[in-house]
């Protein structure tokens, strides 16, 4: 059986090739639906190793060197691709390991991709799915990320891209991205669930293509942050894997490779997963606490504007996510947020703050007794230091409301003197 489209509530199944992102009986979120059972003789961890080892363009992209698992419908030389993935898996210094309470904590660093976010993995199979639909405009709605990675995977594909921002909710440096990639900017009065609402609406009434994360094509790029870092760790399976969550793409898309690799023999066991919010906007984390009893949104605000989302539009599919990995839910405050990134940065290694909230819940889960300090850690970092520099210069200022620069690292201004520039050195 080829891939198929299935909706998670109804269970319809659709051809691959279908101009859609939801099911258009129920309206409920699409998967591509993989025949696992014919790929368990095609793929391997020696097929991957061997990739490593190539120069073709497929297989130097840490997406389309797990092609088979992603996107095996697409042709080679179709992929709109720019050698998005391979980013660092970094072992934590011991300073940083101990502030977040692990022994054993390593960080995935998605913000090493092309344009500074892990949205690239997912761009580059949305967009390849765009120009083999025949579409001639994307669409989406955006914290920044999301705008950015579009609009140049569609520049590159010969596609007007056209993002949808909510007005004052987005770091400039996101902005500068799209509007320098050649897309159609624009700004919305409202937030992002807003914003989303009504990129959908145009979705499906106008010829735009919708590349949110509501789009299973683009989520099947995601999956491979996860495949990449088992491959980096020689399928060594982790005890936690620790995201963020914002519109829950990531979370999902985490649990549905987890799933998979599992069942096609690729690692022994599954790692538990772990979705932090913030506590400015968490609609997850207040379902998680009450059993589910109830689907919650909220009006977000939070410092995390990569995370400011308050009725995440891949909800079920991280609640699917979390019951495949007998997974946690928990919530950290902005303070909690800007001060593990300035651990991570001081560290030398630097994220956007939304990333930072993968750090600082590992931090409050062991404090909680859920993760234990031994246990074998890796965070996702989901975007660049320079995606948000206004963040950091502020924070160590001290001039941001209601946050504390505990580990301020001021600027200094001295006379032109060599004595001043002695005083600074370490005695």
């Amino acid at each position: 059986m080829a891939s198929v489209l299935r909706c998670m509530d109804c269970k319809q199944t659709y051809p691959i090739d279908r101009r859609m992102v939801t099911c258009p009986v129920c309206n409920g979120l699409l998967d591509v639906e993989h025949d696992l059972d014919a790929l368990r003789g095609q793929v391997s961890h020696e097929l991957f190793d061997q990739r490593l080892g190539s120069w073709q363009p497929l297989d130097r992209s840490g997406v389309w060197r797990y092609r088979e698992l992603v996107a095996s419908h697409v042709p080679d030389g179709a992929q709109v691709t720019r050698g998005e993935g391979n980013t660092t898996l970094y072992t934590a210094s011991p300073r940083l390991a101990d502030y977040a309470g692990v022994a054993k904590l390593q960080l995935k660093h998605e913000g090493e991709n092309p344009t500074g976010s892990f949205k690239d993995r997912g761009m580059t199979t949305g967009v390849t799915q765009a120009r083999l639909l025949g579409a001639r405009s994307v669409i989406c709605a955006s914290t920044g990320n999301t705008s950015a990675s579009m609009a140049s995977y569609a520049a590159m594909a010969g596609l007007q891209a056209l993002v949808f921002f909510p007005v004052g909710y987005v770091a400039l440096g996101k902005v500068a991205q799209s509007v320098a990639y050649g897309a159609i900017s624009v700004q919305v009065e409202g937030d992002f669930d807003d914003t989303l609402a009504l990129v959908r609406e145009a979705a499906d009434e106008l010829p735009v293509y919708l590349l949110n994360s509501i789009n299973p094509f683009r989520l099947e790029g995601q999956k491979t942050i996860m495949i990449e870092m088992l491959h980096q760790r020689g399928w060594s399976v982790p005890d936690w894997i620790v995201v963020p969550g914002g519109n829950l793409g990531n979370s999902s898309i985490f649990g549905k490779a987890l799933h998979e690799l599992h069942t096609l023999g690729l690692i022994d066991r599954l790692p538990r997963l772990a979705i932090i919010q913030a506590e400015g906007a968490a609609p997850l984390y207040q379902s998680y606490v009450e059993g589910w009893e109830t689907r919650h949104s909220v009006r977000a605000e939070t410092i995390a504007t990569a995370i400011r989302i308050g009725n995440p539009a891949n909800f079920p599919k991280a609640h699917r996510a979390l019951d495949w990995t007998n997974g946690v839910v928990t919530t950290v405050s902005d303070q909690a947020i800007m001060d593990a990134k300035a651990q991570i940065d001081a560290a030398g290694i630097g994220c956007e703050p939304a990333s930072a909230a993968s750090v600082a819940g590992v931090r409050r889960l062991v404090d909680e007794g859920i993760i234990a300090p031994d246990d074998d850690v890796v965070g996702v970092l989901t975007g660049h230091l320079l995606k948000d520099p206004d963040a950091v210069m502020h924070y160590h200022a001290d001039t941001l409301d209601n946050i504390t620069a505990t580990f301020a690292n001021r600027m200094l201004t001295i006379r032109p003197s060599l004595a001043e520039v002695a005083a600074l050195l370490p005695v």
